[in-house]
């Protein structure tokens, strides 16, 4: 039925700008290229497919969908992988695997740890066979280790085959025979099945970059980028940009991250070249790693060619307070629907800040929702800030979040939302959904309505709070920059040394940059699940002590010792994060 909307003000229209953050770390381990955790390929089957199919599906709908090139890097790698037939994922590979009662006891164990990793109330239990694998192996685990060998071949192959069904995008199983076929049969499921489904997987994953560059070209979609391995900027930079918005924060030992600033360079120059030779140009502007910002950073990202960044609602906020000095903010919240021009150290970039309400609503409280009823609502938020805006320019609302870690949480991976969201933005006389790039080209034509204003003042910070308390100022996560600062000096030191071959030291720079990334941070925390820090503390103590090894060097005993233990039972599993609305 056509929807009714009330117009406002004598075309006057909000600017929507949707951003979808697709980001996985490298679950690589560079020794010998095997990949440690497959969150990247099930992503890619998951999400990466359903986000470009809505937009596929829904052509007058803009968007900006922003990928961290590290994340490029393994989609194209898994895509070399299924051509030469040497699969490095332990989980991918065994679906592939055909006597799966010869598997060693080892193996037999990745299968039962791995398989039943996903959100239960929406991937396990509306599906009985599945929810009978879950109740089998739960019956069986009292014989402890002994469990591996009391499970058949066959329900491993079965196990195996309904883990990547239900980490299987919605609109594969709406379009695929195979996919419906293998539902429906439920068990029993023979090798010549498993690699039909393997397959399948294969050109999936293949598919990916293609479509989102045919997006780019026809116009639809503004494709933007990040620091290569994702590296907090700021951080980077100089550690303290943490006690801009928290000046009591405690720091690392180590005074500042050496050679920071090279190391940036080589992030943001990568990226760029990255990005190029995928879509066929240089981005636009950049979302950069976890929004974190300074002002240092943004000089950096203009210097690289960015013409916008963004970054939290709460960033914005303390950047106005100092600027009033520490006077309350206006009663309207008007002040964020605009960009902002940051001019720092001779250069200067437009500055987007998040609604940090409306996309916490499509992270952690639409799945709860009806999909047409969460979309309507959100629709209606936006009415009400145009609504509510002041004069006669029009508001530009930005939505940035995760394009890949709500959608298990919401019934069918989304997909009634999504298209619910994108049918009304497209026939919404008073919305139109535009890209940072084009909402920037807008600012100098004379018959736009979009008007931006100076940011004199910019307090260092991130998307989440507005601080960098995710990522530093905790024992644990001081304690994790510490032994990244000491890897980091011994890599200077060899470099400088000449031991290594050109290719030693690539690969060592491939694993610095891994080590460098984020998440390792982001994950320290008792607030986290026991489970995910203990999996990213290994795995970050790992990725060190290659680094090391890759140096020719012993790794320091401290890598033996656990940095953070987990025990929360955080939102979304952790994998989000809600911001302190302001």
């Amino acid at each position: 039925m056509p929807q009714s909307h009330t117009s406002h003000n004598a075309g006057k229209k909000l600017q929507l700008i949707l951003c979808w953050h697709m980001h996985q770390p490298d679950y690589r381990e560079y020794l010998h290229g095997e990949y440690v955790l497959p969150w990247t390929y099930l992503h890619a089957m998951k999400d990466y497919t359903d986000m470009a199919f809505h937009l596929e599906q829904h052509p007058q709908a803009r968007a900006v969908v922003n990928f961290v090139p590290i994340l490029i890097e393994q989609l194209q790698d898994y895509e070399q992988q299924f051509k030469s037939g040497n699969i490095r994922d332990a989980l991918l590979r065994m679906l592939d695997y055909e006597e799966m009662d010869k598997l060693n006891d080892e193996a037999r164990q990745h299968i039962l740890d791995s398989c039943f990793k996903s959100e239960h109330a929406k991937m396990l239990r509306p599906y009985r066979a599945y929810q009978h694998l879950y109740d089998l192996q739960k019956m069986v685990e009292g014989h402890g280790r002994e469990n591996v060998t009391y499970l058949s071949g066959q329900y491993l192959a079965d196990l195996l085959v309904w883990y990547h069904l239900v980490w299987m995008g919605e609109s594969i199983r709406r379009s695929s025979e195979l996919v419906a076929r293998l539902m429906t049969k439920g068990s029993q499921f023979t090798y010549a099945e498993r690699k039909a489904l393997f397959a399948l997987i294969g050109k999936v994953i293949a598919g990916i970059v293609p479509r989102y560059r045919k997006l780019a070209e026809s116009g639809q979609v503004e494709i933007s980028s990040t620091p290569y391995n994702h590296p907090i900027v700021p951080l980077l930079l100089d550690f303290a940009a943490a006690r801009e918005s928290e000046p009591n924060a405690s720091l690392p030992e180590t005074s500042h991250y050496p050679g920071g600033m090279s190391r940036v360079h080589a992030h943001l120059s990568r990226a760029m070249e990255n990005h190029e030779k995928n879509f066929g140009s240089r981005p636009f502007g950049m979302w950069p790693s976890e929004g974190g910002v300074s002002r240092g950073t943004l000089k950096l990202l203009a210097e690289h060619g960015c013409e916008w960044t963004a970054t939290g609602q709460a960033v914005l906020a303390n950047s106005l307070r100092r600027e009033m000095n520490d006077n309350p903010l206006p009663g309207s919240s008007g002040y964020l629907y605009k960009p902002y021009l940051v001019e720092t150290g001779g250069e200067s970039i437009y500055c987007f800040f998040r609604d940090d309400r409306l996309s916490d609503k499509v992270g952690f409280e639409y799945a709860k929702w009806k999909g047409d009823d969460a979309a309507a609502d959100f629709v209606h938020h936006l009415e009400e800030i145009l609504q509510n805006a002041p004069g006669d320019d029009e508001p530009v609302v930005t939505v940035i979040l995760d394009g890949e870690n709500a959608w298990e949480y919401f019934p069918y991976n989304g997909y009634y939302f999504l298209s619910e969201l994108y049918a009304k933005l497209e026939d919404h006389p008073d919305i139109r959904t535009t890209t940072f790039h084009e909402c920037v080209q807008g600012l100098g034509d004379p018959d736009s309505r979009v008007t931006a204003s100076n940011l004199q003042q910019l307090v260092a910070g991130s998307w989440v709070y507005g601080t960098f308390s995710t990522w530093i100022g905790s024992p644990d996560k001081n304690r994790g920059w510490d032994l990244l600062c000491e890897a980091k000096r011994s890599y200077d030191i060899v470099l400088a040394s000449g031991r290594l071959s050109a290719d030693e030291m690539e690969l060592a720079t491939e694993q610095l940059a891994d080590c460098e990334g984020s998440d390792w941070f982001w994950w320290f925390g008792d607030y986290n699940s026991a489970q995910s820090v203990a999996s990213f503390d290994n795995l970050f103590r790992r990725n060190l002590s290659n680094l090391y090894r890759l140096l020719k060097l012993d790794p320091p005993i401290e890598l033996q010792y656990v940095i953070s233990v987990g025990g929360g039972v955080p939102a979304v599993g952790g994998t989000m994060r809600r911001s302190d609305v302001v």
